[in-house]
C-alpha cells in the first residue's frame, strides 16, 4: 500500500496526532479494548516534539556485540543490499531495524552518517530497539526512536533484510504501517485503515466531553459526575 492508497487526509492527520491517540483510535475502530501491537518500555527520541513518524516498514536486523563470522565481502555486499531495500517500496517508508543483541546492544547504527543516508534515500524516520548516537549533529527532519543512547558502533553488521522483526515487544513485518513518536511506536492494522480517520475524530470528541467540563469555570464533582457519565456512554 502507498500514500495514494490511504483514505484522503489520513496521512496528514496521522502526522499531526500523537501515538497514544492513534492507539485509542485503533480500539475505537476495532470496537473493543485490548489492542497490543505497540512497544513496551521507555524509548529514546532523537527529536522530541517533532511530527510523528508515519510510514510503511522497511525491516532489517543488525548485530554489533561481536564481529561477523561471514567473509568480509559478504558483509559488504549485504550492507549495499540493505540500502537498496531501504530505498525501495512505495512511500512514505520507515526504517524498522532490530538489534538482535538486545538488551545488550552497543552498536550505534543510527548516527550522523546513517541518518543522512536514510533521509537522503527518502525514508521518513527510523524505529529501533538499538542504539542512537551523534545527537548534537544528526540531521533534522529524520526522527529516530531508539532503545538506548550510546557512543560506539561496535562491530555493527546487517544480519537479515526484509524479515519480520521485534522492536521492544512489537512484531513488525515488511510494509506494516507504523506510527511512532516520543511515547513509542505501534503497527496500524490494515483492517482499521478505512475507518481510522473517523475513529481519531471520535477519540477527540469523546475526550472533549471531560476536558471541556474540567477546564470550564465552576467545575466541581457534580459536573464531573455528569460529564463522566456521558463520557463512559460514548467511549470504547
Amino acid at each position: 500500500m502507498s500514500e495514494s492508497a490511504l483514505p484522503e487526509g489520513l496521512l496528514d492527520l496521522l502526522r499531526q496526532v500523537d501515538t497514544p491517540t492513534v492507539c485509542n483510535a485503533i480500539e475505537v475502530a476495532q470496537g473493543k479494548r485490548g489492542f497490543g501491537r505497540f512497544t513496551r518500555g521507555t524509548m529514546q527520541h532523537s527529536q522530541p516534539g517533532t511530527a510523528a513518524i508515519v510510514g510503511y516498514a522497511r525491516t532489517a536486523r543488525i548485530s554489533g556485540v561481536a564481529p561477523s563470522t561471514e567473509p568480509p565481502e559478504v558483509v559488504r555486499a549485504r550492507r549495499l543490499d540493505y540500502f537498496r531495500a531501504m530505498a525501495g517500496g512505495a512511500g512514505p517508508t520507515v526504517a524498522v531495524v532490530e538489534d538482535v543483541d538486545y538488551p545488550n546492544c552497543i552498536a550505534g547504527w543510527w548516527g550522523e552518517v546513517h541518518v543522512a543516508v536514510h533521509k537522503g534515500l527518502g525514508l521518513a524516520g527510523a524505529v529501533t530497539n538499538g542504539v542512537l548516537r551523534d545527537l548534537d549533529v544528526i540531521d533534522e527532519g529524520f526522527p529516530v526512536l531508539a532503545g538506548s543512547i550510546g557512543p560506539s558502533h561496535g562491530y555493527v553488521h546487517i544480519t537479515e533484510i526484509g524479515s519480520e522483526v521485534s522492536i521492544m515487544g512489537m512484531p513488525v513485518g515488511q510494509e506494516d504501517l507504523i506510527h511512532a513518536d516520543r511515547h513509542g511506536a505501534l503497527v496500524i492494522p490494515a483492517e482499521v485503515i478505512p475507518t481510522l480517520k473517523q475513529a481519531v475524530e471520535t477519540v477527540f470528541a469523546n475526550e472533549r466531553i471531560i476536558l471541556d467540563a474540567a477546564r470550564a469555570p465552576g467545575f466541581d464533582i457534580t459536573r464531573l459526575e455528569k460529564a463522566w457519565a456521558k463520557f463512559e456512554a460514548e467511549r470504547t
